[in-house]
């Protein structure tokens, strides 16, 4: 089982803020990705290891500490924003969290996200604990309005408190192959954030290739980017195994090229445990430990924390738990 040293220790991980780059349309120009061979590697993610019984609730609990909590719903209220916010404060039952010999530790999950406008509902909620807010931002989630409006977007989300923002790409700068103008739209971006950490979103499923989703993501992080994420979650294809890993190789070459750690969010879709694993294997696998913490690392996630939760249930049971005995995530 995950000792309470551990699960502290990677809470307290710290690295150097990505403070980017000059833009080098050579390094973009260079990035060709083979689809087939990524395919390929991705599909053996869940094969090559087997992860069993204790470990596999050890692994369970770093996906939780490794969690953004997420409501994006239309119909969001103030009301279930604080009802989520109660569950990111107290992820696991106490009683299996008793029985798993982690009563004692305080697990919750990285963060809560949330629109602009039920920022302050949410601080409300987290008060006194340690969970900080992260906010969608810059026309979410198409991205559709001007680049004022989208900074000025960011600017009011980190005065009302968010500590980090989830900001989206202009995808047709992509798809238009437009890399310079996505790198100073990023920047800017960068900038408004200040001291919040941003994300950026590069909604993939809306990239065409494996290779424009490379060549954007290495452009984010020439900007300063301090995590890249796939998905808004509102597209048709969100987040999938091939794609995270031509991201997180992305993530490792540009840490070998500038020694700055960027983090990686895969955001859309991931709904059951299982899938969990796959992608924890996958970052430890491409990236190494420091990848498994929250600092580097975050599940996009709503209803996976339910299929957890009764995961770690059965594995103290020996018995699967109805789902709505499970709070809402």
């Amino acid at each position: 089982m995950t000792s309470t040293s551990q699960i502290n220790t990677a809470a307290k991980l710290k690295h150097l803020r990505n403070e980017g780059m000059p833009f080098d349309l050579s390094l973009v120009k260079g990035i060709r990705i083979n689809r087939s061979a990524v395919e390929r590697r991705a599909a053996t993610l869940g094969q090559r290891r087997s992860i069993k019984k204790e470990w596999q609730a050890a692994w369970l609990l770093r996906a939780i500490a490794c969690m953004d909590l997420t409501t994006l719903a239309g119909d969001d209220t103030p009301g279930n924003v604080h009802r989520l916010c109660a569950k990111a404060r107290q992820p696991v039952r106490t009683d299996l969290l008793k029985e798993l010999g982690m009563d004692e530790v305080n697990l919750n999950v990285a963060a809560v996200c949330v629109y602009h406008n039920l920022i302050k509902p949410a601080l409300e909620a987290l008060e006194g604990s340690n969970i900080p807010i992260a906010a969608v931002s810059t026309g979410f989630p198409a991205g559709q309005i001007t680049v004022l409006q989208k900074i000025k977007e960011i600017e009011a989300s980190v005065r009302a408190g968010a500590k980090e923002i989830d900001i989206v790409i202009s995808r047709a700068h992509v798809l238009t192959g437009n890399w310079k103008a996505l790198f100073e739209e990023v920047t800017l971006f960068r900038k408004a954030c200040g001291d919040a950490h941003m994300k950026s979103i590069l909604e993939t499923g809306e990239l065409s290739t494996l290779t424009n989703t490379a060549k954007a993501s290495y452009v984010c992080m020439m900007a300063g980017s301090d995590f890249i994420k796939t998905s808004t979650g509102k597209a048709t294809v969100n987040a999938t195994l091939p794609v995270s890993l031509v991201m997180v190789r992305a993530i490792r070459e540009f840490h070998e090229a500038t020694g700055f750690k960027v983090g990686f969010k895969p955001a859309g879709g991931i709904q059951k445990a299982k899938q969990a694993l796959d992608w924890l294997i996958l970052m430890k696998e491409e990236l190494g430990d420091d990848w498994l913490s929250p600092d580097l690392f975050r599940f996009g996630a709503s209803s996976l924390l339910a299929d957890i939760e009764r995961q770690l249930e059965h594995f103290i049971t020996g018995r699967y738990s109805a789902s709505y005995r499970h709070p809402m995530a």
